[in-house]
Formats: structure tokens, C-alpha cells, sequence
């Protein structure tokens, strides 16, 4: 047997520090952020608590790269040639795929609004949150600017509480909810 490569070091580094999101995912969804203990994740993952300490240097840390994790791979999505100028059809893409992220990673999701409603673990990543979605803001506004919004800013902000609201009433009714319906409904009305 031949020793392992420093790339097949990295994979199975890779793959215990999703093993310990995704269980640390379930448990903060399940059990809430402070009820959670760094030895419940690393039960739950079958791992040491000192090697949960290897990955992750506090529960804090472990929460916000959950959450951001899960905010880059939806924002990968938006303005897909990072021009800085939102598109008609970027627009359309943009909320094709946040629908597709909902219905295939719905455990996240959970997990990002049981965290927005509660203030002491939402502090815990604002500060980041916002260095994230502040340009995401900014792109909006001009794109609803350049379609002659009357208010870019607050046309902005409605159509993020409005995906926010489509999100968490999936979220909550997943089965219930006419999602390709409500789809068609945002190309129709939002994006022209």
C-alpha cells in the first residue's frame, strides 16, 4: 500500500469538514444554536471533540461558515460574468437557480432562517453577512435603476424580502408550495 498524497489528504480533509457541517447543520436546525455542543457535532460526525477543534476553532466559527458557505454558493449564481451589471437573462438565471438551491439543499436553508430570527446567533455572522451582500444590494439597485425604478433602493430591498418570503414559505410547506408556479409569476412581473 502506497502512502497517501497530499491531494488525498486534502480530499478526506474536505470530506470530514462537510461530514462536521452538515452534522452541526441538522443539530443547529434541530436542537438551536445554543443547545448545540461542540461534543453533540462531533458525536454526530464520529469524530474526536479535538479534531472538531482541528476543523473549526469555536462553534462561532463552525456557524459562520455555514451560513456563508451556503451565501457564496447562492451568490455564484448572480451576475455570473461578475461585470458588475445585472442582465435581463442573469437576473432570470439568478432565480432559477436560488429555486433549484431551496428544493436541493432545503437542510441549509432551515437552518439559515432559524439563525435570521434569532438575534444573539444572527450578530454572530452580521458583521460578514453584510461585506457579503452589500455589493449583491448595490448590483440590484442599478439594475432596477437602469429599468427606470422610481426608488432603485426600495425596489431592491422588496424583491430580496420578497425572495426571503418565497424561501421561508417553502422552507415551511415544502410539498404545499407552487414553486415553479411562483417562478413564473417573478419572470413575468420582476424581470423585464
Amino acid at each position: 500500500m502506497s502512502p497517501r498524497t497530499s491531494q488525498q489528504f486534502q480530499e478526506i480533509r474536505e470530506q470530514k469538514r462537510k461530514l462536521i457541517m452538515e452534522s452541526a447543520m441538522e443539530l443547529f436546525g434541530r436542537e438551536g444554536f445554543y443547545n448545540t455542543s461542540i461534543s453533540s457535532i462531533a458525536q454526530k460526525a464520529g469524530i474526536s471533540k479535538g479534531l472538531m477543534y482541528n476543523y473549526f476553532g469555536s462553534k462561532e466559527v463552525l456557524l459562520r461558515s455555514i451560513v456563508l458557505e451556503g451565501i457564496q454558493e447562492m451568490l455564484e449564481s448572480f451576475d455570473i460574468n461578475k461585470d458588475g451589471e445585472l442582465t435581463r437573462k442573469e437576473l432570470l438565471y439568478f432565480v432559477d437557480q436560488l429555486f433549484s438551491l431551496l428544493k436541493s439543499k432545503t437542510l441549509y436553508w432551515k437552518l439559515y432562517f432559524s439563525i435570521v430570527v434569532q438575534p444573539q446567533v444572527s450578530r454572530i455572522i452580521s458583521s460578514d453577512f453584510k461585506k457579503i451582500l452589500n455589493p449583491f444590494l448595490q448590483i440590484m439597485k442599478n439594475y432596477f435603476a437602469a429599468r427606470g425604478a422610481e426608488n432603485p433602493e426600495s425596489e431592491a430591498l422588496f424583491f430580496l424580502a420578497l425572495m426571503d418570503g418565497l424561501a421561508l414559505n417553502y422552507i415551511m410547506n415544502p410539498d404545499h408550495f407552487p414553486l415553479n408556479e411562483i417562478r413564473e409569476i417573478i419572470h413575468k412581473r420582476f424581470i423585464k
